[in-house]
């Protein structure tokens, strides 16, 4: 920025804590800034009136606001076309040091200087219109036609929206249509209730906004949010293989009975990977979409897994699927001779205490038992329902439902380990311990029925067939779900635009499909309209900056394209990063991994960053005032900190905070100036990780672990303590656990004594 405000508020305690004239001289005198001016409370309607009045008279490019929070204010500190920073003399100084003491002083200062340093150096250029040829597209792509997709498709269309909606059944509905009743949903919930499915249907059926293609599949998805191109091949016969490969293979046979021989048949890619130049069929449909919301939904579990419970084994042993079957159809009786049978087991938790569970499905399969056993009781009065559990859950108003359930002389529950299913006389004998009683029994039954829990539906790619470089599937995790940030974000996966919603996201019943599917096409179309102003998604909605690469200078390490989380960086043949602008989340994780340094964003590089550790006013070794740098993470960490603050809670005043973007994109450069301008230690803290908590950006946290550890071993080898660099990850939640964390590393710095390089 080339002419900078800057502001300080003197309001919140700010102005009886602080010497407000010494903050003035470090603006006017050391950065030379043309306009400073103090006053109470500059987020008073008068003042930011104020504000605006002088960005017109005086023509400034750039505002520094000392006062609150950066995460305060948002709104009403945001100019059109002006670069705005944030000081905080609040939370991170007078909240959290005494009033009045020198160290409080100089952090105040140090902050303003930094401030004012970023801001000279940032940056402000928009996205668009100047950097795409194309224009965004809004429409929405849902893929599924089961009760999530279909409510997806609605909703998005309701709003306004275009839709298309692509279902590989020749029919839409999906387990919907195929359900005998549902559970309740509305009060008293205590009785089941019919399906509603078919007007659904016909809904979306006779919506001019939405355009179905069923019996088709996503032969190919290229491009990014906004500027998507969906290719959709009408055939039914693909079963769960990638479509490309399917219509290869088609091609190849056809050749073969013509005598031909396809060559390039050694040459195709392997399932897991996207084709890398591939011929898009000419009997392609193609469309423009701008975000996907995918709804593909579950499969049952393989019942041959359980075969010492009979699954696979016995025909009178089958699973909830066929159950739901028989009570939709009519009657239900056993398979082995057709007679109408008279008791029935139902056995549950079956894969609870395996390594990697189905996670999610008692909640819903626990549920189905219990609307079973209901059928069984409706269809035939004298009939006797045994349902066999280790744990048994009815979530939210469900528990009423249960609690009726239970009122039946004839539905009987015990928990208990099944341990085997046999045949005997011309029947079944199910063996379980009692767990109430202590003791094996033994139940005679006409039929036994498998809670199989539910499978999400392959993200691989046979669904999207993507064009990214990474991989041409949606990552997942250990349990087969969307991975991204599963706390904060619960319908983002690590593909920008790309929204999972129903069973893909986790097993959940039909009213929660209901929901999750307006969910995630709320989030699609949060992605549309951002995207067509130029701004982020979350973690960053509506930053306007975006990566600029600097080609002159890149070695072609790849690190950029594979470190990405969300895949945004494609490469061309020369391995040459290729961005996708609307694809990136603002991260940083490139800029930290890229050696030569040739990323950055407007308000946020290397230069940017660097500026602001020399900003700092380090003391030389005989003041015996040491100097800790802490990089600390947007998202979790500095709200943290801020809450920290909030409780006036005390810690070390030789702490001077740089936020990151993601502790992912810290570059070790940064750590370098620091050592070099004499900071005695270096704190990362960022977003907790593991398998209850998650990186907002998905990796951030695991990949600055792996940084440090390297420049850990360097600084051993130059003698240089590795002691002064420590990382830790917190949760929102863990402010009361921050101050001991610093005062302790600002103890173990004082123990090391003064950096060497300190002058």
């Amino acid at each position: 920025m080339e002419k900078i405000g800057v502001y300080i508020d003197t309001g919140y305690g700010i102005g009886e804590a602080l010497d407000i004239d010494a903050l003035k001289d470090v603006a006017v005198k050391e950065y030379k800034v043309p306009l400073c001016k103090t006053r109470d409370y500059w987020c008073d309607e008068d003042a930011v009136g104020e504000i605006k009045s002088d960005i017109e008279k005086e023509g400034l490019d750039g505002l520094v606001i000392a006062g609150t929070s950066p995460r305060v204010h948002r709104d009403i500190f945001s100019f059109e076309g002006i670069y705005v920073e944030r000081v905080n003399l609040r939370e991170q100084v007078i909240w959290c040091h005494p009033a009045g003491d020198e160290d409080t002083q100089m952090l105040a200062e140090d902050n303003l200087r930094m401030g004012i340093a970023r801001a000279k150096k940032s940056s402000f250029k928009p996205l668009f219109p100047e950097t795409l040829d194309e224009d965004i597209d809004k429409t929405i792509l849902v893929v599924g036609g089961g009760i999530t997709g279909i409510t997806a498709a609605q909703g998005a269309a309701d709003a306004g929206y275009k839709v298309v909606l692509v279902e590989k059944e020749k029919e839409l509905g999906g387990w919907a249509a195929k359900m005998y009743k549902y559970y309740p949903v509305t009060s008293p919930y205590t009785e089941l209730e019919g399906p509603d499915i078919e007007s659904k249907i016909e809904a979306v059926k006779n919506n001019d906004r939405i355009k179905i293609y069923t019996g088709s599949r996503i032969f190919k998805l290229q491009g990014a949010p906004g500027l998507f191109d969906a290719y959709i091949m009408p055939d039914g016969d693909w079963e769960n293989k990638p479509s490309y490969l399917v219509y290869e293979a088609k091609k190849a046979a056809l050749a073969s009975a013509e005598g031909k021989e396809d060559k390039k048949e050694e040459e195709k890619p392997p399932e897991t990977e996207a084709p890398k130049e591939e011929e898009i069929p000419a009997d392609a449909f193609k469309e423009r979409v701008g975000a996907a919301v995918l709804a593909t939904g579950w499969r049952p579990d393989d019942p041959n897994k359980l075969e010492f419970l009979g699954g696979g084994k016995f025909k009178d042993v089958i699973t909830n699927i066929q159950m739901e079957e028989m009570a939709k159809n009519g009657a239900i009786k056993r398979p082995s001779d057709g007679k109408e049978v008279n008791s029935v087991v139902f056995l549950q938790s079956l894969r609870e205490n395996e390594e990697n569970p189905l996670i999610y499905c008692s909640s819903v399969c626990d549920m189905v038992t219990l609307k079973q056993a209901r059928y069984l009781r409706e269809k035939n009065p004298d009939a006797k329902a045994y349902i066999l559990y280790k744990n048994l859950r009815a979530p939210g108003q469900f528990e009423l439902f249960y609690k009726k359930t239970q009122e039946d002389e004839n539905i009987f529950f015990s928990k208990g380990n099944v341990y085997g299913v046999e045949e005997e006389g011309g029947g079944l004998v199910v063996k379980v311990k009692d767990s109430l009683l202590g003791e094996d029994i033994k139940i005679k039954t006409d039929m036994v029925v498998l809670g199989m829990g539910m499978v999400p539906v392959t993200l691989d790619s046979s669904v999207l067939n993507l064009d990214y470089r990474q991989n041409a599937a949606v990552p997942t995790n250990k349990f087969g779900y969307p991975d991204s940030h599963f706390v904060c974000f619960p319908y983002e996966t690590q593909r920008t635009g790309i929204y999972s919603a129903g069973c893909i996201r986790q097993a959940m019943d039909h009213a929660s499909c209901i929901e999750d599917g307006l969910g995630a096409t709320l989030k699609a179309i949060q992605c549309v309209e951002l995207t067509s102003q130029g701004k982020a998604v979350s973690p960053r909605a509506g930053d306007t900056t975006y990566p600029e690469f600097f080609m002159q200078r890149c070695t072609q390490c790849k690190r950029c394209t594979e470190e990405c989380p969300f895949g945004a960086i494609n490469e061309d043949e020369k391995a040459n990063p290729l961005p996708n602008q609307t694809r990136c989340r603002r991260c940083g994780i490139c800029l930290g991994a890229c050696p030569e340094r040739i990323i950055s964003f407007g308000d946020y590089s290397i230069e940017v960053i660097g500026s602001m550790i020399k900003a700092i006013n380090v003391p030389d070794e005989f003041e015996e005032k040491p100097r800790i740098l802490l990089f600390i993470c947007e998202n979790d960490a500095y709200p943290a900190l801020d809450m920290t603050g909030f409780h006036r809670m005390q810690y070390n005043a030789w702490i001077r905070v740089i936020p990151m973007r993601c502790l992912g994109s810290m570059h070790l450069v940064w750590i370098a100036d620091a050592l070099a301008n004499g900071f005695d230690g270096m704190f990362l803290m960022g977003c907790e990780k593991g398998d209850d908590y998650q990186c907002h950006f998905v990796k951030g946290s695991e990949l600055a672990g792996i940084r440090m550890e390297k420049i850990k071993e360097t600084l051993d080898r130059l003698m240089l303590e590795s002691e002064r660099i420590r990382v830790e990850t917190v949760s929102i939640a863990d402010y009361n656990k921050i101050p001991e964390m610093l005062d302790e590393f600002a103890e173990k710095i004082e123990e090391l004594g003064p950096n060497p390089y300190k002058v």
